[in-house]
C-alpha cells in the first residue's frame, strides 16, 4: 500500500512539474462549482493516475484539480470514492493518503446529507463537530503503515476547533445561518427507512450520509487537521420525510453552493 501511495505521488509530482498543494479538498455530491473559482494551473483525471480509483458515480467528475484559491496551492478532488461503489476503504481514502505525500497540510471536505434535526432545513449548511461511523469498515483495520500514523490514533477531536471557529465568523459576517452538528456515516447506497431515521437521530446524529468519515479517520490517522461541512438536501425527520430523487438532491445542493464554495474560500483565506 505505501509503494502504491507512493508511486501515485511520484506520477502526480512529475505531472504537474512538482506542484506543492497546501490544502486538500473534496468535493461532494452536486458541490463541484468550487472548482470555478481555482485559477487552475493542472487537471489530471483520476484514469491517468497509478492506482487512483475511478468514480462511478455520475455527479462526480473524476479529476484531481490543481491551483490557487484564495493565494494559496490547492489540491482538489472533484468526485470522491465511496464504499458502496464496490471499493475497499483503501481505495476510498487512497486519495487523502497520497495527498499528505504531496504536501497538504489541511483537509477540507464538503458533502450532500440528509437532515435529521428538526431545526435544520433543505440547502442549509452544517459543520460537523463531531461524526458517528456506521460503515461496516474502517481504513485502519489491518495492518498499520507505520510510515503514515500510529496503530491507534486519538479520534476525540476530529474536526479542527479553531477552524471550526472562524467558519462561524465568516458565516456570521456574511449573514447567512451555519448549522453545527454531528454527521453520521452509513454504507448506502439505499436510503434510510423511516425506522432508520428515527434511530439516527436517537443516536446523537444531525444529519446522515454515504461518506466523509473514512477519508477524515485516515486524514486524522496522518495528524492532518479537518474542516468538514455538510449540504442539507433533503430532510429526514418524520413530519417531513418524502422521496428524493437524485436530481432534487443536485437541486438543493446548486441552492447551497455559493455559500459553501465561499465558506471554503474564505477559511483557506484566514489560515
Amino acid at each position: 500500500m505505501i509503494q502504491q501511495i507512493q508511486e501515485s505521488a511520484s506520477y502526480i509530482q512529475q505531472a504537474t512539474n512538482a506542484f506543492a498543494p497546501e490544502f486538500g479538498i473534496i468535493l461532494g455530491t452536486g458541490l463541484g462549482a468550487l472548482v470555478n473559482e481555482i485559477d487552475i494551473a493542472h487537471s489530471l483525471s483520476y484514469a491517468d493516475i497509478p492506482h487512483f480509483p475511478v468514480s462511478t458515480v455520475e455527479s462526480h467528475s473524476g479529476r484531481l484539480i490543481f491551483g490557487q484559491l484564495a493565494g494559496r496551492n490547492v489540491i482538489v478532488m472533484q468526485g470522491r470514492f465511496h464504499y458502496y461503489e464496490g471499493y475497499s476503504m483503501d481505495q476510498v481514502v487512497f486519495p487523502v493518503r497520497v495527498m499528505k505525500l504531496l504536501g497538504v497540510q489541511k483537509l477540507f471536505v464538503s458533502n450532500a446529507a440528509g437532515g435529521l434535526n428538526p431545526q435544520f432545513n433543505t440547502s442549509d449548511l452544517m459543520v460537523l463537530t463531531d461524526h458517528i461511523n456506521l460503515q461496516p469498515f474502517n481504513p485502519l483495520i489491518g495492518k498499520n503503515i507505520d510510515e503514515l500514523g500510529p496503530r491507534f490514533p486519538d479520534m476525540s477531536e476530529v474536526y479542527d476547533e479553531e477552524m471550526v471557529r472562524q467558519a462561524m465568523v465568516i458565516a456570521e459576517d456574511a449573514d447567512f445561518d451555519l448549522r453545527e452538528g454531528v454527521y453520521v456515516s452509513v454504507p448506502g447506497p439505499m436510503l434510510e427507512t423511516k425506522a432508520e431515521y428515527r434511530y439516527l437521530s436517537v443516536i446523537g446524529a444531525d444529519a446522515v450520509g454515504m461518506s466523509t468519515v473514512p477519508e477524515v479517520i485516515a486524514a486524522r490517522h496522518m495528524n492532518m487537521p479537518v474542516f468538514a461541512v455538510s449540504v442539507i438536501t433533503d430532510m429526514c425527520t418524520p413530519d417531513r420525510i418524502k422521496k428524493v430523487a437524485l436530481a432534487d438532491i443536485l437541486e438543493a445542493a446548486a441552492k447551497a453552493e455559493p455559500r459553501m464554495t465561499m465558506l471554503i474560500k474564505e477559511l483557506i483565506r484566514v489560515q
